[in-house]
């Protein structure tokens, strides 16, 4: 689709989304993707083929992501209709239409829409930050990405047990100092933890993003992957991450 056909709002730029010849719609003001996403979108277990759903979708760059690694339908759901609409103009601008759907909605409803157990896998990036009665600075579309306004970590992950088929796969990016309650979690909701790989700034700094993957109704064992390590001695990104952001074709 041309580039005159998507219609920016005020605040929107177009961004280059990695080498996939993908583009995507931004804003500083109401929502920008960052590596977290990336991330997830390049650690996700994924079918060949089938329906997966990545939950929290934001401006859809996991689902344009993931379209360049499974021919599988993929849909998106995002509670704040701006946000949605940056997403499905993003889908359109790319020509991805018949691959990919953006619904705007809460996911603690999906269920009842789509039916229980109807996805092959699972990607989110939830909100990361819980209420805990501190002041809020942010304005509202970025309070609402990144603090648990519309949804919590366990209504997030139990709307992941009711949605992906047994067998499935749910795979989530979130902040390590929460891992222990996410495990705990995850296995309430029959989500068994299979992968877990946290993610350092530099070799020697703790972990600031943990990437784990669960398997629905799965049996105890699971996999501590090696360390993911984002820059080098040198500032610069460390050789696994420049394949991650520019995979050869």
């Amino acid at each position: 689709m041309s580039i005159n056909k998507v219609k920016l709002q005020p605040s929107e730029r177009l961004d280059d989304l990695l080498t996939h010849d993908l583009r995507i719609i931004q804003s500083d003001e109401v929502f920008s993707f960052s590596m977290d996403a990336v991330l997830l979108a390049r650690f996700a277990g994924l079918p060949k083929r089938g329906k997966v759903l990545d939950l929290c979708t934001g401006n859809g760059v996991i689902p344009l992501l993931m379209s360049t690694r499974t021919e599988a339908s993929i849909e998106g759901i995002e509670i704040q209709p701006r946000i949605a609409d940056m997403a499905r103009r993003s889908v359109m601008l790319n020509g991805l239409g018949d691959q990919i759907m953006i619904r705007e909605g809460d996911l603690r409803e999906l269920p009842g829409i789509t039916g229980y157990g109807v996805y092959d896998a699972i990607t989110v990036n939830p909100p990361y930050m819980p209420l805990n009665g501190s002041d809020i600075t942010l304005n509202e579309h970025q309070a609402i990405a990144r603090h648990e306004i519309h949804c919590t970590l366990e209504e997030v992950l139990k709307a992941c047990m009711h949605l992906v088929r047994t067998g499935g796969k749910v795979s989530m990016v979130h902040k390590p100092q929460r891992i222990g309650e996410i495990i705990t979690l995850m296995r309430k909701y029959r989500l068994e933890p299979k992968r877990i790989r946290m993610v350092h700034p530099r070799i020697d700094k703790e972990a600031n993003m943990v990437l784990i993957e669960a398997l629905r109704d799965g049996k105890p064992d699971v996999r501590m992957l090696p360390p993911l390590i984002v820059y080098n001695e040198n500032g610069e990104y460390c050789k696994e991450i420049m394949d991650i952001y520019y995979p050869s074709p």
